[in-house]
């Protein structure tokens, strides 16, 4: 006969293999919707811009006319992460604002290229310190709390030195 212990949910809960991965990543999205939803409203409020815009702009804008100087479509959306389908809406409605431009690919008419254009630059130059400060503040308001204040040390640690 086997010997059975009885644990509360509690106790097993506790030592249950993965939670405290569950739990890091549970803190990290928290962290990740803090600072978006704050660089968002920033955004929106001095620039009528969502922080997925301001993203694929601002990706976009890194292009160069060097060999593997320009992205795709599929490299857009996995840079900014979003599917494809999403990307492709982003980028039309900010095609339609002037501030992108597609035209065909010259060594593959099957490839689109996306350029920022000269209004699109303009405004991801007035909108980088908005979103620079806004990010700044989430991060801050974020280290105040116990359970995010080792995920902004590591965000901090990534940023290259100035």
């Amino acid at each position: 006969m086997t010997q059975q212990t009885h644990e509360t949910p509690q106790a097993a809960a506790s030592g249950a293999p993965g939670r405290g991965l569950a739990q890091g990543w549970c803190a990290l999205s928290a962290l990740h919707g803090r600072i978006e939803s704050h660089i968002e409203r920033a955004l929106q409020a001095k620039h009528d811009l969502s922080v997925r815009e301001f993203s694929v702009i601002n990706v976009l804008s890194e292009q160069h006319g060097g060999p593997g100087g320009h992205l795709r479509m599929h490299q857009v959306a996995d840079a900014v992460v979003l599917s494809q389908s999403a990307t492709t809406r982003l980028v039309t409605r900010l095609e339609e604002r002037g501030l992108l431009e597609r035209y065909l690919c010259p060594d593959d008419r099957r490839g689109i290229y996306t350029n920022v254009t000269p209004d699109g630059l303009a405004l991801l130059e007035e909108a980088r310190p908005t979103h620079d400060s806004a990010l700044r503040e989430a991060l801050q308001d974020a280290a105040k709390r116990p359970e995010l204040a080792p995920l902004v040390t590591a965000v901090e640690t990534l940023a290259p030195s100035a």
